[in-house]
């Protein structure tokens, strides 16, 4: 698909009564088949492209990180949305080359943590973060092949449960032109409530245990459901099962799960 066709499509998926579900594949492989099944869009998991290497989340650098996105691009023609992480450097400038690099893989959009990654100060100050946001926006948004930006508000997931400055930086974030908002970890339909009353662009809510329905995320007015590395790590737990299996019992009724896994992937390959 051509990019700005990309970037108009996945930028009007955001504006529907309907939440857009989009499910986070981690290789060539996971996207031919979540494409197979009809989703709208796609996007990329940090956590599951660093575990297809073999490594732990964090882990991979800008250019591994493109390429895995890459791969995912090249599955089907859905747009597809990246996770950047922090933008990989701390500087406004570093986010701004970083989102420039995104934009020649054929992505329409990318998502921007504020996660400084530091273990005394883990979150980037607020004017930091606005800062970095607007840099990548700026450098997202300019020319013809234009990239939605997801401006993460990450407090909730690295143990900062302070819905108030939440807000305060997902209002910020959407001064400085964000797209989209995420606050990743936040769960609760009364805080959700709460950030979707406060804030005016469609906003991602990340799937975790104990989470909202899909229903009960659309009437509160959720505009995007992602599930981060959980299909990912779902596949990886199916490998561990199996493989334990064979190796303590010396049975095979793996063998049940894994004849569905080839019928599902003879159907979105060859298709």
């Amino acid at each position: 698909m051509d990019q700005v066709d990309s970037f108009a499509i996945f930028s009007a998926l955001h504006h529907r009564e309907q939440p857009l579900l989009v499910p986070n594949a981690f290789d060539r492989g996971s996207a031919r088949l979540l494409a197979s099944l009809g989703f709208e869009a796609l996007t990329t998991t940090s956590s599951g492209a660093a575990a297809a290497l073999g490594r732990l989340d964090g882990s991979l650098d800008l250019t591994e990180t493109l390429d895995n996105a890459a791969a995912i691009v090249s599955a089907s023609d859905l747009p597809v949305s990246a996770d950047l992480g922090n933008g990989f450097g701390e500087t406004a400038e570093a986010v701004a080359q970083s989102v420039r690099r995104a934009k020649t893989v054929g992505l329409a959009g990318l998502s921007i943590e504020d996660y400084a990654g530091r273990r005394s100060a883990p979150m980037f100050d607020a004017a930091t973060a606005v800062e970095r946001v607007q840099a990548a926006v700026e450098a997202a948004h300019d020319g013809p092949n234009k990239l939605v930006v997801t401006a993460r508000a990450d407090n909730f997931v690295h143990g900062i449960t302070d819905l108030s400055d939440t807000i305060d930086r997902l209002q910020r974030f959407q001064a400085a032109g964000a797209d989209v908002l995420f606050a990743p970890g936040v769960t609760q339909l009364d805080q959700l409530a709460d950030i979707v009353s406060a804030v005016d662009r469609p906003l991602n809510v990340l799937v975790r245990p104990g989470s909202p329905s899909v229903e009960e995320l659309a009437e509160l007015g959720i505009k995007r459901i992602s599930v981060g590395g959980a299909l990912a790590f779902a596949a990886y737990a199916a490998v561990f099962e199996a493989a334990c299996e064979l190796r303590d019992q010396g049975t095979f009724g793996y063998l049940d799960s894994a004849a569905a896994g080839v019928s599902a992937t003879r159907a979105a390959f060859g298709a």
